[in-house]
């Protein structure tokens, strides 16, 4: 991508109506530049309606992107949830190819008392078979395991990263406000840093250049993740990431999920714009990211 984009998770609260549609032209009218498609409580979109949504999108210049549902369970004891969430995630795929998505965005399951290598295991196997499904449909859009924000969620960023070095056509979505939940850390320049450094390190510096990341104000405690909050609610120091993100050169999606919506996600993109790039530290020092 030719440099980082701003938008909304879902249609803009100041949209005339709650369709995709209407979601993408008044994204294009406040100056944002992408949206994701929400299917967090199911793929709803038929294909006709899919296809008029990648019309809008091609007519606006607008990025879309999809948020898979969150009732996704890879390491499901039970073989029928692991089937279903297999079918979501491949539903979300599907229909968000026909509206001219890039990626999709899912969080793969829970621990559920197992062994982390264990769980790892499982969930990688049932990602591949998705993956191998949707290269004999020759649908290459990139399947993007999200960093979660709760300690029993699977979603470490160090397990995202891994993910995407083992299967083809994965990709990261990192959520920064997830990761500050999950570790109580990660929330300086100096750690966005490490950060984006260690994605270079295992992925390539061409990881950098396709980016799925989203931000917001988060409320967090011992276990991870409560809620999303406003950023001028929360802790996350936004400023700083910004700044690393722009000293890193990083291109691709910043999706705004913070309750309102546009109003959050104008602020960062002004906020970007504003930052003027500095050398980058050739401090090589990585920590470890759960």
């Amino acid at each position: 991508m030719k440099k980082l984009l701003f938008g909304t998770a879902g249609i803009p609260h100041s949209s005339l109506d709650d369709s995709s549609i209407e979601g993408i032209k008044q994204v294009k009218k406040l100056g944002l530049n992408c949206m994701e498609l929400e299917f967090v409580q199911g793929v709803r979109v038929k294909e006709k309606m899919a296809l008029e949504i990648t019309k809008a999108a091609k007519e606006k210049g607008i990025i879309l992107s999809v948020h898979a549902p969150y009732f996704i369970n890879f390491n499901s004891p039970e073989k029928r949830k692991v089937d279903a969430s297999k079918h979501r995630l491949l539903q979300s795929a599907r229909i968000g190819h026909l509206c001219g998505a890039i990626s999709v965005a899912f969080h793969p399951g829970f621990y559920m008392g197992k062994e982390k290598t264990v769980v790892y295991k499982i969930i990688k196997k049932e990602i591949q078979q998705v993956i191998e499904i949707l290269k004999g449909e020759g649908n290459s859009i990139f399947i993007r395991p999200e960093v979660t924000g709760k300690m029993s969620s699977f979603g470490g960023l160090g397990e995202v990263l891994r993910l995407n070095r083992d299967i083809e056509n994965v990709l990261p979505c990192v959520d920064f406000a997830h990761l500050h939940a999950r570790t109580g850390k990660y929330n300086s320049y100096e750690e966005f840093c490490r950060v984006l450094r260690l994605i270079e390190d295992k992925l390539g510096k061409a990881a950098l250049q396709e980016m799925h990341i989203h931000v917001a104000g988060i409320q967090y405690g011992p276990k991870g993740e409560r809620r999303h909050l406003n950023l001028g609610e929360s802790d996350l120091n936004h400023s700083d990431l910004l700044r690393a993100l722009k000293d890193f050169d990083v291109k691709g999606i910043i999706i705004c999920e913070s309750p309102n919506l546009e109003e959050d996600a104008l602020l960062l993109q002004k906020e970007y714009k504003s930052i003027s790039k500095i050398k980058r530290s050739d401090n090589k020092k990585i920590s470890r990211l759960h």
